[in-house]
């Protein structure tokens, strides 16, 4: 550790031996390190920005280690701090619960785990059970090792594929991203595990045909040309987000998930579906599928579970594929044999359940819902001033605006486009993102995701950093 930041007290620490250790020490994540050996600058979605190091947030601000105050649209970079900065009731149920007791393989239970479970079945209609793990790769991993253990207890091991969708993300681990459609994110990364097959987005601005009243359920039919593809006594389940989240804010058209549903109780497919953004309230619901009349088979959760304040996820099922893996203790095998180290860390759910608690008292599913609004009619104002506006979506807070190039052929800016606006908001003191590292040509989508306590007053401030940026773009 740098002798300057040993064995002193946090006021007594220079900014400039943070920055010293960061760059010194510290890999980051999604970053080009390159430019720090002669600057104190960074490559960040393909940017160049300072070095920043992040000390202090409450609400939707955060401050920097110079002092700078940012307005973050995107509730931590990536969809999770969903009830803002500074909570100090979850900061002191975490701090309560570790006292207690911190940890403890979850073979055996703990109080929050269970008292979490409970609530969360509560607002989940016809789901039972909740695993707990630490992150959303991991918990959309147990999902895929429920279908393929399944698979082996009752189909020979033959109905063991899992189909996801074109522009889908699950996870950064090799399995989830065999199952992940963006090519970019999965590049370099190969070979990828084996029985996971792809079928088409269902994103109605872009459909392969051109829009049209039934496309839902024609995208939906997809799925069922898949299946018959591979043959139905193969496929064991599929997996889709609700709204697809980086691969640009994607909402299902109208039919397309009661056709999902349809297809998968005809050919007997579980469908899974990743919460991991859209949950705990993102949407105006508690989660994304609840908009759609789904019936889930798995949901998985991580990031607004807890709003980032400690690290937990849940893969959460229904009572009868819990009790597929219900035997005598003589069929050794037949139990789910899998453990996640930190499902067992009680701190984790403890922070769920104050999440919760203030979701539910401050009323913020209707927040959520109705700022959405307000964010959507903000943004449509800005696409009738601005051309390079081709298509703006969304449900609840969490809001893609995609940039073209000519609105009637749909042709996507330069990547280029869309990481000078996040550039100059964030000149502007207000932190978007936007769809990167994704796919070849259609990384041009912006994303706005501000905490559930977002207030019109803050959306304005978001809209009109996008507005003074967009003044400037050339498309």
């Amino acid at each position: 550790m740098n002798s300057a930041l040993s064995n002193i007290k946090s006021s007594e620490i220079k900014n400039s031996d943070v920055v010293s250790s960061d760059k010194s020490h510290v890999w980051h994540h999604l970053a080009q390190h390159k430019p720090m050996q002669t600057t104190d600058s960074t490559v960040i979605d393909h940017t160049v920005i300072d070095t920043m190091v992040i000390v202090e947030g409450k609400g939707l601000r955060v401050t920097d280690i110079n002092g700078k105050e940012y307005l973050d649209a995107v509730s931590g970079g990536v969809w999770t701090v969903n009830v803002g900065y500074g909570r100090a009731s979850i900061a002191k149920a975490v701090h309560d619960q570790l006292l207690k007791m911190c940890y403890f393989v979850n073979s055996a239970g703990n109080i929050p785990g269970a008292q979490f479970a409970e609530k969360l079945i509560d607002k989940m209609p016809g789901m039972s059970r909740v695993y707990y793990s630490n992150s959303g790769s991991e918990a959309n991993e147990k999902g895929f090792k429920l279908v393929r253990q399944l698979a082996a207890l009752k189909n020979d091991g033959k109905k063991h594929k899992i189909i996801y969708r074109d522009r889908d993300y699950h996870g950064t681990t090799i399995t989830a991203l065999s199952a992940t459609g963006q090519i970019q994110r999965k590049d370099q990364y190969g070979p990828f595990t084996p029985g996971f097959v792809e079928m088409p987005h269902c994103m109605a601005y872009r459909a392969a045909n051109g829009e049209h009243p039934d496309y839902g359920v024609q995208a939906a039919r997809e799925l069922e040309r898949v299946i018959l593809e591979q043959g139905p006594d193969t496929i064991g389940a599929v997996i889709l987000e609700p709204i697809t989240a980086g691969g640009g804010a994607i909402t299902p058209p109208e039919g397309y998930f009661e056709t999902i549903q349809e297809i998968c109780a005809k050919y007997g497919v579980l469908i899974h579906i990743d919460e991991v953004v859209c949950g705990m309230g993102r949407t105006g619901k508690w989660f994304g599928y609840q908009h759609y009349g789904v019936k889930p088979d798995i949901v998985t959760m991580a990031k607004g579970v807890a709003s980032g304040y400690a690290a937990i996820s849940t893969t959460v099922t229904t009572e009868d594929l819990f009790n597929e893996f219900l035997a005598e203790p003589s069929e050794k095998l037949r139990y789910f044999r899998d453990i996640s180290t930190f499902g067992g860390c009680a701190g984790g759910p403890a922070a769920a359940l104050e999440n919760m608690r203030i979701i539910e008292q401050e009323n913020l599913l209707d927040n959520a819902s109705n700022m959405g609004d307000y964010l959507l009619d903000r943004l449509h104002e800005l696409q009738e001033k601005y051309p390079v506006i081709g298509d703006v979506r969304g449900k609840g807070l969490f809001v893609g605006v995609e940039l073209v190039k000519d609105r009637k052929s749909k042709e996507p800016v330069n990547e280029s486009v869309a990481t000078g606006v996040v550039a100059d908001c964030l000149q502007q003191g207000v932190m978007i993102g936007r769809t990167n590292r994704s796919f070849a040509e259609h990384n041009n989508t912006l994303c706005l995701s501000p905490a559930l306590v977002c207030t019109k007053g803050d959306l304005d401030e978001i809209v009109s950093a996008i507005d003074n940026a967009l003044a400037k773009v050339d498309p």
